[in-house]
């Protein structure tokens, strides 16, 4: 009984290699630029992140803390829009 059911899991299997390829999702312009735009500004964000850690000053910490949010706030609309 077992191998009927194998038999049928490598039948099913074939039939799916044989059958027409999925197409991959070709990405736009518009796309590809604002996925380089969300990587660029999490980039900008685990910098400012290494940057207060090491900050001794409190003026410069706040305007991390103040850059931080900035960031934050462009990739929260990103992922609205996007």
């Amino acid at each position: 009984m077992a191998r009927g059911w194998e038999s049928k899991s490598v039948e099913a299997q074939i039939e799916e290699s044989t059958s027409e390829p999925v197409k991959p999702h070709v990405l736009s312009a518009q796309e590809i630029q604002l996925q380089r735009r969300k990587a660029d500004l999490m980039l900008s964000r685990q910098r400012v992140l290494q940057q207060m850690q090491l900050s001794s000053s409190e003026r410069y910490s706040e305007i991390l803390r103040q850059t931080l949010r900035d960031l934050d706030a462009q990739i929260a609309a990103l992922r609205r829009d996007g």
